[in-house]
Protein backbone atom coordinates (compact mmCIF):
# COMPACT_ATOMS: atom_id res chain seq x y z
CA UNK A 1 0.00 0.00 0.00
CA UNK A 2 1.16 3.53 -0.82
CA UNK A 3 2.64 5.12 2.34
CA UNK A 4 0.56 8.29 1.95
CA UNK A 5 -2.60 6.21 1.81
CA UNK A 6 -1.58 4.18 4.86
CA UNK A 7 -1.09 7.43 6.80
CA UNK A 8 -4.48 8.78 5.75
CA UNK A 9 -6.24 5.53 6.58
CA UNK A 10 -4.91 5.52 10.13
CA UNK A 11 -6.01 9.12 10.66
CA UNK A 12 -9.40 8.36 9.10
CA UNK A 13 -9.89 5.55 11.64
CA UNK A 14 -9.21 7.97 14.47
CA UNK A 15 -11.63 10.54 13.08
CA UNK A 16 -14.31 7.90 12.63
CA UNK A 17 -13.88 6.72 16.21
CA UNK A 18 -14.34 10.28 17.43
CA UNK A 19 -17.35 10.82 15.17
CA UNK A 20 -18.99 7.65 16.51
CA UNK A 21 -18.79 8.71 20.15
CA UNK A 22 -22.26 8.97 21.75
CA UNK A 23 -21.51 12.59 22.70
CA UNK A 24 -21.80 13.62 19.04
CA UNK A 25 -25.47 12.59 18.89
CA UNK A 26 -26.09 14.23 22.25
CA UNK A 27 -24.70 17.43 20.79
CA UNK A 28 -26.87 17.13 17.68
CA UNK A 29 -29.94 16.95 19.87
CA UNK A 30 -28.72 19.83 22.04
CA UNK A 31 -28.03 22.13 19.08
CA UNK A 32 -31.30 21.22 17.39
CA UNK A 33 -33.20 22.24 20.51
CA UNK A 34 -31.02 25.28 21.16
CA UNK A 35 -31.46 26.77 17.70
CA UNK A 36 -35.21 26.22 18.04
CA UNK A 37 -35.41 28.09 21.38
CA UNK A 38 -35.79 24.88 23.38
CA UNK A 39 -32.32 24.66 24.93
CA UNK A 40 -31.74 24.61 28.67
CA UNK A 41 -28.45 26.51 28.80
CA UNK A 42 -25.88 28.13 26.48
CA UNK A 43 -23.68 25.93 24.31
CA UNK A 44 -20.01 26.55 23.53
CA UNK A 45 -18.52 26.54 20.05
CA UNK A 46 -14.84 26.86 19.17
CA UNK A 47 -14.59 27.95 15.54
CA UNK A 48 -11.07 29.13 14.61
CA UNK A 49 -8.35 28.52 17.17
CA UNK A 50 -4.81 29.21 15.84
CA UNK A 51 -4.22 25.62 14.78
CA UNK A 52 -1.41 26.70 12.46
CA UNK A 53 0.43 28.25 15.40
CA UNK A 54 0.33 25.24 17.67
CA UNK A 55 0.48 22.41 15.13
CA UNK A 56 3.91 21.02 14.35
CA UNK A 57 4.07 20.83 10.55
CA UNK A 58 6.87 18.28 10.81
CA UNK A 59 4.21 15.75 11.82
CA UNK A 60 2.88 15.78 8.27
CA UNK A 61 4.29 12.82 6.38
CA UNK A 62 2.27 12.63 3.17
CA UNK A 63 4.35 13.51 0.10
CA UNK A 64 1.44 14.10 -2.26
CA UNK A 65 0.24 17.72 -1.76
CA UNK A 66 -3.37 16.65 -2.31
CA UNK A 67 -3.20 13.98 0.38
CA UNK A 68 -1.14 16.26 2.62
CA UNK A 69 -3.95 18.82 2.92
CA UNK A 70 -6.37 16.13 4.11
CA UNK A 71 -3.76 14.72 6.45
CA UNK A 72 -3.56 18.13 8.10
CA UNK A 73 -7.33 18.51 8.12
CA UNK A 74 -7.73 15.22 9.98
CA UNK A 75 -5.04 16.18 12.49
CA UNK A 76 -7.05 19.35 13.07
CA UNK A 77 -10.21 17.32 13.69
CA UNK A 78 -8.45 14.94 16.06
CA UNK A 79 -6.84 17.80 17.97
CA UNK A 80 -10.06 19.74 18.49
CA UNK A 81 -11.76 16.70 20.02
CA UNK A 82 -9.95 17.42 23.29
CA UNK A 83 -11.43 20.91 23.77
CA UNK A 84 -14.62 19.83 25.49
CA UNK A 85 -16.81 22.36 23.69
CA UNK A 86 -20.05 21.44 21.92
CA UNK A 87 -18.60 21.17 18.42
CA UNK A 88 -19.92 18.21 16.44
CA UNK A 89 -17.42 16.04 14.60
CA UNK A 90 -19.35 14.51 11.73
CA UNK A 91 -18.55 11.08 10.25
CA UNK A 92 -17.31 12.44 6.94
CA UNK A 93 -14.64 14.56 5.31
CA UNK A 94 -15.45 16.90 2.44
CA UNK A 95 -13.89 17.31 -0.98
CA UNK A 96 -14.82 20.41 -2.94
CA UNK A 97 -15.85 20.40 -6.58
CA UNK A 98 -13.91 22.14 -9.35
CA UNK A 99 -16.01 24.73 -11.13
CA UNK A 100 -16.02 26.37 -14.54
CA UNK A 101 -14.84 29.07 -14.89
CA UNK A 102 -12.11 29.02 -12.26
CA UNK A 103 -12.97 30.48 -8.87
CA UNK A 104 -10.67 33.45 -9.48
CA UNK A 105 -12.64 34.46 -12.57
CA UNK A 106 -16.09 33.70 -11.22
CA UNK A 107 -17.23 37.22 -12.16
CA UNK A 108 -15.29 37.47 -15.42
CA UNK A 109 -12.78 39.84 -13.85
CA UNK A 110 -10.23 38.43 -11.37
CA UNK A 111 -11.35 38.33 -7.74
CA UNK A 112 -8.16 38.32 -5.72
CA UNK A 113 -6.21 39.99 -2.96
CA UNK A 114 -2.65 41.23 -3.26
CA UNK A 115 0.36 39.28 -2.07
CA UNK A 116 0.82 38.89 1.67
CA UNK A 117 4.10 40.42 2.84
CA UNK A 118 4.49 37.62 5.39
CA UNK A 119 2.96 34.24 6.10
CA UNK A 120 -0.17 34.77 8.11
CA UNK A 121 -0.08 38.50 7.47
CA UNK A 122 -2.64 40.80 5.91
CA UNK A 123 -3.12 41.36 2.19
CA UNK A 124 -4.18 44.56 0.49
CA UNK A 125 -7.11 44.64 -1.92
CA UNK A 126 -6.22 44.39 -5.60
CA UNK A 127 -9.41 45.58 -7.34
CA UNK A 128 -10.01 44.72 -10.98
CA UNK A 129 -13.22 46.72 -11.47
CA UNK A 130 -11.41 50.04 -11.40
CA UNK A 131 -13.62 52.15 -13.66
CA UNK A 132 -17.37 52.19 -14.18
CA UNK A 133 -16.76 51.07 -17.76
CA UNK A 134 -15.26 47.84 -16.41
CA UNK A 135 -18.76 46.78 -15.40
CA UNK A 136 -19.25 45.62 -19.00
CA UNK A 137 -16.43 43.12 -18.48
CA UNK A 138 -18.35 41.31 -15.74
CA UNK A 139 -19.98 38.02 -16.67
CA UNK A 140 -23.00 36.31 -15.16
CA UNK A 141 -21.77 33.14 -13.41
CA UNK A 142 -23.38 29.76 -13.95
CA UNK A 143 -23.46 26.62 -11.84
CA UNK A 144 -21.08 24.49 -13.87
CA UNK A 145 -18.98 21.73 -12.33
CA UNK A 146 -15.94 20.37 -14.14
CA UNK A 147 -17.06 16.78 -13.74
CA UNK A 148 -13.83 15.16 -14.89
CA UNK A 149 -11.53 17.11 -12.57
CA UNK A 150 -14.00 16.82 -9.71
CA UNK A 151 -14.33 13.07 -10.16
CA UNK A 152 -10.53 12.71 -10.10
CA UNK A 153 -10.34 14.50 -6.74
CA UNK A 154 -13.26 12.62 -5.24
CA UNK A 155 -12.05 9.21 -6.38
CA UNK A 156 -8.48 9.87 -5.32
CA UNK A 157 -9.44 10.52 -1.71
CA UNK A 158 -12.36 8.10 -1.81
CA UNK A 159 -10.25 5.19 -3.03
CA UNK A 160 -7.89 5.86 -0.15
CA UNK A 161 -10.29 6.12 2.81
CA UNK A 162 -13.96 5.88 1.79
CA UNK A 163 -14.33 2.41 3.31
CA UNK A 164 -13.29 3.91 6.65
CA UNK A 165 -14.50 7.51 6.61
CA UNK A 166 -17.15 8.75 4.19
CA UNK A 167 -15.90 11.24 1.62
CA UNK A 168 -18.53 13.90 1.07
CA UNK A 169 -18.44 15.62 -2.32
CA UNK A 170 -19.56 19.23 -2.13
CA UNK A 171 -21.50 19.92 -5.33
CA UNK A 172 -23.21 23.01 -3.99
CA UNK A 173 -23.15 26.43 -5.67
CA UNK A 174 -19.74 28.03 -6.14
CA UNK A 175 -21.17 31.38 -4.99
CA UNK A 176 -21.82 30.42 -1.39
CA UNK A 177 -20.72 31.60 2.05
CA UNK A 178 -18.07 34.32 1.45
CA UNK A 179 -18.33 34.19 -2.33
CA UNK A 180 -22.10 34.40 -2.05
CA UNK A 181 -22.73 37.18 0.48
CA UNK A 182 -22.18 39.93 -2.14
CA UNK A 183 -20.18 42.13 0.23
CA UNK A 184 -16.97 40.08 0.19
CA UNK A 185 -16.63 39.84 -3.58
CA UNK A 186 -17.91 43.37 -4.09
CA UNK A 187 -15.04 44.76 -2.02
CA UNK A 188 -12.51 42.52 -3.76
CA UNK A 189 -13.72 43.58 -7.20
CA UNK A 190 -14.09 47.28 -6.49
CA UNK A 191 -11.81 47.91 -3.50
CA UNK A 192 -12.79 48.32 0.14
CA UNK A 193 -12.15 52.05 0.33
CA UNK A 194 -13.62 52.61 -3.12
CA UNK A 195 -17.06 51.25 -2.22
CA UNK A 196 -17.18 53.82 0.57
CA UNK A 197 -16.48 56.59 -1.94
CA UNK A 198 -18.97 55.06 -4.38
CA UNK A 199 -21.80 55.36 -1.86
CA UNK A 200 -21.33 59.14 -2.04
CA UNK A 201 -19.84 59.82 -5.46
CA UNK A 202 -21.65 57.28 -7.63
CA UNK A 203 -24.49 55.68 -5.61
CA UNK A 204 -26.38 54.59 -8.73
CA UNK A 205 -23.37 52.60 -9.87
CA UNK A 206 -22.98 50.91 -6.47
CA UNK A 207 -26.67 49.97 -6.57
CA UNK A 208 -26.25 48.64 -10.10
CA UNK A 209 -23.29 46.50 -9.07
CA UNK A 210 -24.89 45.11 -5.89
CA UNK A 211 -28.13 44.35 -7.76
CA UNK A 212 -26.24 42.58 -10.55
CA UNK A 213 -24.36 40.40 -8.07
CA UNK A 214 -27.47 39.62 -6.03
CA UNK A 215 -29.41 38.42 -9.07
CA UNK A 216 -26.43 36.41 -10.32
CA UNK A 217 -25.92 34.65 -6.97
CA UNK A 218 -29.61 33.82 -6.79
CA UNK A 219 -29.46 32.46 -10.35
CA UNK A 220 -26.50 30.22 -9.50
CA UNK A 221 -28.30 28.90 -6.41
CA UNK A 222 -31.39 28.13 -8.48
CA UNK A 223 -29.29 26.31 -11.08
CA UNK A 224 -27.65 24.19 -8.38
CA UNK A 225 -31.09 23.22 -7.10
CA UNK A 226 -32.43 22.50 -10.58
CA UNK A 227 -29.44 20.27 -11.33
CA UNK A 228 -29.93 18.39 -8.07
CA UNK A 229 -26.56 19.46 -6.69
CA UNK A 230 -27.59 21.25 -3.51
CA UNK A 231 -26.86 18.93 -0.60
CA UNK A 232 -27.87 18.75 3.04
CA UNK A 233 -24.19 19.25 3.87
CA UNK A 234 -24.31 22.68 2.20
CA UNK A 235 -26.08 24.05 5.25
CA UNK A 236 -24.25 26.97 6.91
CA UNK A 237 -24.89 29.25 9.88
CA UNK A 238 -21.30 29.95 11.04
CA UNK A 239 -21.99 27.72 14.01
CA UNK A 240 -23.50 24.24 14.27
CA UNK A 241 -26.22 24.09 11.58
CA UNK A 242 -28.86 22.08 13.38
CA UNK A 243 -32.45 23.06 14.24
CA UNK A 244 -35.76 21.28 14.50
CA UNK A 245 -37.15 23.24 11.54
CA UNK A 246 -34.51 22.11 9.03
CA UNK A 247 -33.03 18.77 8.04
CA UNK A 248 -29.85 17.46 9.60
CA UNK A 249 -26.59 17.81 7.67
CA UNK A 250 -25.81 14.62 5.79
CA UNK A 251 -23.00 13.59 3.46
CA UNK A 252 -23.71 13.21 -0.27
CA UNK A 253 -27.42 13.91 0.26
CA UNK A 254 -28.14 15.79 -2.95
CA UNK A 255 -31.42 17.08 -4.31
CA UNK A 256 -32.02 19.21 -1.23
CA UNK A 257 -34.49 22.06 -1.19
CA UNK A 258 -33.06 25.35 0.12
CA UNK A 259 -35.85 25.29 2.71
CA UNK A 260 -34.20 22.15 4.12
CA UNK A 261 -31.05 23.96 5.20
CA UNK A 262 -29.57 27.11 6.73
CA UNK A 263 -28.50 30.17 4.77
CA UNK A 264 -25.82 32.54 6.01
CA UNK A 265 -24.52 36.00 5.18
CA UNK A 266 -22.50 38.85 6.65
CA UNK A 267 -21.29 42.25 5.50
CA UNK A 268 -17.99 42.86 7.24
CA UNK A 269 -16.95 45.20 4.46
CA UNK A 270 -19.85 47.51 5.37
CA UNK A 271 -18.81 47.88 9.00
CA UNK A 272 -18.14 51.60 8.59
CA UNK A 273 -21.44 52.26 6.79
CA UNK A 274 -24.30 53.73 8.77
CA UNK A 275 -27.22 51.41 9.44
CA UNK A 276 -29.30 53.24 6.84
CA UNK A 277 -26.61 53.03 4.17
CA UNK A 278 -25.91 49.38 5.02
CA UNK A 279 -29.59 48.68 4.43
CA UNK A 280 -29.68 50.69 1.22
CA UNK A 281 -26.51 49.45 -0.43
CA UNK A 282 -26.20 45.90 0.86
CA UNK A 283 -28.90 44.31 3.01
CA UNK A 284 -31.76 44.85 0.56
CA UNK A 285 -29.77 42.85 -2.01
CA UNK A 286 -28.91 40.05 0.42
CA UNK A 287 -32.43 39.46 1.71
CA UNK A 288 -33.85 37.80 -1.45
CA UNK A 289 -31.05 35.22 -1.31
CA UNK A 290 -31.28 34.56 2.43
CA UNK A 291 -35.04 34.15 2.37
CA UNK A 292 -34.72 31.23 -0.06
CA UNK A 293 -33.45 29.13 2.84
CA UNK A 294 -35.22 27.48 5.74
CA UNK A 295 -33.46 29.49 8.43
CA UNK A 296 -30.95 32.32 8.21
CA UNK A 297 -27.98 33.43 10.30
CA UNK A 298 -26.36 36.82 9.96
CA UNK A 299 -23.07 38.39 10.95
CA UNK A 300 -19.42 37.64 11.44
CA UNK A 301 -16.87 40.04 12.94
CA UNK A 302 -18.71 43.27 12.13
CA UNK A 303 -20.44 45.37 14.78
CA UNK A 304 -24.17 44.97 14.16
CA UNK A 305 -25.31 46.95 17.20
CA UNK A 306 -26.96 49.73 15.20
CA UNK A 307 -28.09 47.49 12.35
CA UNK A 308 -30.29 45.00 14.19
CA UNK A 309 -33.56 46.86 13.43
CA UNK A 310 -32.83 46.38 9.73
CA UNK A 311 -31.81 42.74 10.13
CA UNK A 312 -35.26 42.06 11.53
CA UNK A 313 -36.61 42.52 8.01
CA UNK A 314 -35.17 39.09 7.16
CA UNK A 315 -38.28 36.92 7.54
CA UNK A 316 -36.47 33.66 8.29
CA UNK A 317 -33.73 35.15 10.47
CA UNK A 318 -32.87 32.94 13.43
CA UNK A 319 -29.31 33.80 14.55
CA UNK A 320 -27.57 37.17 14.99
CA UNK A 321 -23.85 37.55 15.67
CA UNK A 322 -22.83 39.79 18.56
CA UNK A 323 -19.16 40.26 17.78
CA UNK A 324 -16.33 41.41 20.07
CA UNK A 325 -16.82 44.92 18.66
CA UNK A 326 -20.54 45.07 19.45
CA UNK A 327 -22.25 46.50 22.52
CA UNK A 328 -23.64 43.35 24.11
CA UNK A 329 -26.18 45.20 26.25
CA UNK A 330 -27.62 47.22 23.37
CA UNK A 331 -27.71 44.15 21.15
CA UNK A 332 -29.44 42.06 23.81
CA UNK A 333 -32.05 44.77 24.36
CA UNK A 334 -32.91 44.76 20.66
CA UNK A 335 -32.74 41.00 20.10
CA UNK A 336 -34.54 39.82 23.22
CA UNK A 337 -36.13 36.37 22.98
CA UNK A 338 -36.87 36.68 19.25
CA UNK A 339 -33.56 35.41 17.86
CA UNK A 340 -30.63 33.26 18.97
CA UNK A 341 -27.67 35.37 20.02
CA UNK A 342 -24.25 34.22 18.87
CA UNK A 343 -22.25 35.88 21.64
CA UNK A 344 -18.61 36.19 20.60
CA UNK A 345 -16.17 37.29 23.31
CA UNK A 346 -12.95 38.97 22.25
CA UNK A 347 -10.26 36.32 21.62
CA UNK A 348 -7.54 38.87 22.37
CA UNK A 349 -8.63 39.13 25.99
CA UNK A 350 -9.76 35.51 26.31
CA UNK A 351 -6.77 33.45 25.14
CA UNK A 352 -4.26 35.48 23.10
CA UNK A 353 -1.90 36.52 25.88
CA UNK A 354 -2.48 33.81 28.44
CA UNK A 355 -5.46 32.62 30.45
CA UNK A 356 -6.61 35.19 33.00
CA UNK A 357 -9.16 33.04 34.80
CA UNK A 358 -10.45 35.81 37.05
CA UNK A 359 -11.07 38.11 34.09
CA UNK A 360 -12.76 35.39 32.03
CA UNK A 361 -15.11 34.47 34.87
CA UNK A 362 -15.98 38.12 35.52
CA UNK A 363 -16.64 38.78 31.82
CA UNK A 364 -18.83 35.70 31.45
CA UNK A 365 -20.89 36.55 34.55
CA UNK A 366 -21.36 40.13 33.36
CA UNK A 367 -22.54 39.18 29.89
CA UNK A 368 -24.63 36.24 31.13
CA UNK A 369 -26.48 38.69 33.38
CA UNK A 370 -27.08 41.11 30.51
CA UNK A 371 -28.33 38.40 28.18
CA UNK A 372 -30.54 36.80 30.83
CA UNK A 373 -32.10 40.14 31.78
CA UNK A 374 -33.17 40.56 28.17
CA UNK A 375 -34.53 36.98 27.92
CA UNK A 376 -32.00 36.03 25.25
CA UNK A 377 -31.23 32.50 24.15
CA UNK A 378 -27.53 32.46 23.34
CA UNK A 379 -24.45 30.40 22.67
CA UNK A 380 -20.81 31.34 23.10
CA UNK A 381 -18.54 31.28 20.07
CA UNK A 382 -14.79 31.72 20.33
CA UNK A 383 -13.47 32.49 16.87
CA UNK A 384 -10.75 34.34 14.97
CA UNK A 385 -8.15 33.23 17.48
CA UNK A 386 -4.98 34.28 15.66
CA UNK A 387 -2.73 33.32 18.56
CA UNK A 388 -2.87 31.41 21.83
CA UNK A 389 0.62 32.58 22.77
CA UNK A 390 1.85 29.17 21.62
CA UNK A 391 0.02 27.50 24.49
CA UNK A 392 -1.55 24.26 23.16
CA UNK A 393 -3.69 23.89 26.27
CA UNK A 394 -5.19 27.39 26.25
CA UNK A 395 -8.42 26.60 24.42
CA UNK A 396 -9.19 23.55 26.53
CA UNK A 397 -8.68 25.55 29.74
CA UNK A 398 -10.82 28.40 28.43
CA UNK A 399 -13.66 26.01 27.61
CA UNK A 400 -13.41 24.46 31.07
CA UNK A 401 -13.64 27.87 32.75
CA UNK A 402 -16.59 28.99 30.64
CA UNK A 403 -18.32 25.65 31.15
CA UNK A 404 -18.03 25.98 34.91
CA UNK A 405 -19.52 29.48 34.75
CA UNK A 406 -22.44 28.19 32.69
CA UNK A 407 -23.08 25.41 35.19
CA UNK A 408 -22.90 27.81 38.13
CA UNK A 409 -25.18 30.42 36.57
CA UNK A 410 -28.94 30.27 37.04
CA UNK A 411 -30.52 30.38 33.61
Amino acid sequence: MNRDIAILRELARQVREIAEKPIQEERRIAWSKHNSFQGDQPLIYIRAYAFDEIFDESKLQCQDPFFRQYEKKMYDTIYRDQFGDDYIIEPWITVGSIYKPSAEYRWGLPVTLGEKPATGGAAAYAPSLKEEEDFEKLTVPTHCIDEEKTRERYEKLGDAINDILTVNLDRGPMLFMWTGDIATDLAKLRGLEQIMWDAYDRPEFLHKLASFMSKAILKVHHEAVEQGDLGLANTENQCIPYALEVKRPQANAYGANPKDIWGYMAAQEFTTFSAEMFDEFMLQYQIPILEEYGLAAYGCCEDLTGKIPYLKKIKNLRRIAVSPFANVKRCAEQIGPDYIVSYRPNPSSMVATGIDEEYIRKEMKTQFDVLKQNHCKFDITLKDVETVNRDPGAIKRWVSIVRSEIEAFSF
